[in-house]
């Protein structure tokens, strides 16, 4: 593996709050000097950095590669490349795939896919149902063998809550975190919208908050009579996260993310029933994306993701109501964070740290550029500005509510393990 040198870079770490001038040494797959080359370093690669910022390679909470089962939408080879194009470094994938992940060896499977091709690096979710059905609990344990780092439902609610309370006494005794996207399924019925004025104009079927915020409070429930880890997935509303808020000051074992586009889109934007903006959970009220955005800012939403769902067109050229949820978004979690920072007044090192920092931590290791750390980074342009079409995604995907528009903040170089990935042209 060559020995780098990265010159002249404006170095942002957000696990310890700096933001200083240096060069950074790569060897071996990791940082082996910051500001100073360390004895015998002899660099077989250079780059020149200056007017970039140099950051830990960002983590992508939630992304759906599509393999296996669904490789008409997207493929591992294809998301893959879009990720370290986007400067993400390391990608969480749901178990909702085809079959769903509760086996170990479609796990190892998975994994040894992805690491021939040798570009990010991935960490499965396990399935926390078989077949994700909500009625028998996985071998957890296996899985966890095989390489899961957590367990979930995808977008698949228990229904059963005697499975749930049985699953998280299960995942407690082992120290196992549970990753659940909060909602009360019979309350949702065939709703695709936030149930509101907007809704009510377009005659769309709507999903009130409530089966949020049920959902969260039968969690927090749980959690208290098991002491089970939960991760809470794609925060929506703003009563949602004072539920949140509460249970984290009670001191439980909760932390939560948001999507990407929940920060900037509201039901308003729907239009005339464009289905690029179909999500699960809906997008929901002004009043909610404000309050996502300002939770986001004082700590209470741990993270940022993507979401990142690739399909084809077939999937979204339909009307709303039948159109598939969600978007692609790998290549655009960095330029969103960065216009939400933007516009809230966040600073650049607490900003990356919700998508690389924090989402790090939770998988049990170090986003940082210090001495010893992986040798996972972004080199991006903060000021550089770029038009999303479907000629600049990598991604197979090409479905995202922000095509068309002009975003800021562009991946120039991806290092992961010490090797360049990605290099934009």
């Amino acid at each position: 593996m060559k020995q780098t040198i990265i010159r002249n870079g404006r170095l942002i770490d957000p696990t310890h709050g700096t933001d200083t001038k240096a060069d950074l040494y790569l060897a071996d797959g990791k940082i082996v000097g910051v500001g100073a080359a360390p004895t015998g370093f002899h660099a077989e690669q250079e780059i020149d950095a200056a007017g970039l910022i140099v950051a830990p390679g960002l983590v992508d909470l939630a992304a759906r590669l599509r393999e296996p089962g669904f490789e008409y939408k997207a493929t591992l080879p294809s998301e893959m490349a879009a990720a370290v194009a986007g400067g993400v470094t390391s990608i969480v994938c749901p178990p909702d795939t085809d079959p769903p992940l509760d086996e170990p060896g479609l796990v190892t499977m998975l994994r040894q896919r992805a690491k021939a091709h040798d570009l990010a690096r991935l960490y499965p979710v396990g399935a926390l149902t078989v077949g994700l059905k909500g009625k028998e609990i996985t071998e957890m344990a296996q899985l966890r063998e095989a390489g899961c780092v957590a367990f979930s439902q995808g977008d698949v609610p228990i229904a059963d809550l005697q499975v749930l309370y049985r699953a998280m006494q299960y995942a407690a005794t082992f120290g196992f975190e549970l990753r659940l996207r909060p909602e009360e399924a019979s309350l949702v019925n065939d709703g695709v919208a936030h149930d509101g004025e907007y809704a009510s104009r377009l005659g769309l079927t709507g999903i009130p908050v409530i089966a949020e915020t049920l959902a969260i409070a039968q969690i927090v429930q749980l959690m208290r009579a098991t002491g089970c880890r939960v991760h809470i997935a794609r925060l929506s509303s703003a009563a949602g996260i004072e539920l949140v808020r509460t249970a984290k000051r009670e001191g439980l074992p909760l932390t939560c993310d948001v999507d990407i586009n929940h920060i900037h889109l509201a039901d308003v934007d729907i239009g005339y029933f464009d289905s690029h903006y179909r999500f699960d959970p809906p997008l929901r009220s002004v009043r909610d994306r404000n309050a996502i955005a300002a939770a986001l800012a004082d700590g209470t939403i741990d993270a940022i993701c993507s979401d990142h769902s690739p399909m084809d067109d077939d999937s979204k050229l339909l009307p709303f109501a039948e159109a598939e949820p969600g978007a692609t978004g790998l290549e655009l979690l960095l330029p969103l964070t960065l216009a939400w920072a933007e516009r809230s007044g966040v600073a650049l090192p607490a900003a990356l740290a919700k998508i690389s920092s924090v989402p790090a931590q939770k998988l049990g290791f170090e986003a940082a550029l210090t001495v010893g750390s992986r040798a996972d980074l972004v080199l991006f342009d903060p000021d550089a500005t770029w038009q999303v079409t479907p000629q600049t995604l990598k991604s197979q995907g090409k479905n995202t509510p922000f095509s068309g528009m002009e975003v800021k903040g562009q991946a120039r170089f991806t290092f992961v393990k010490g090797k360049l990935v990605y290099q934009a042209a």
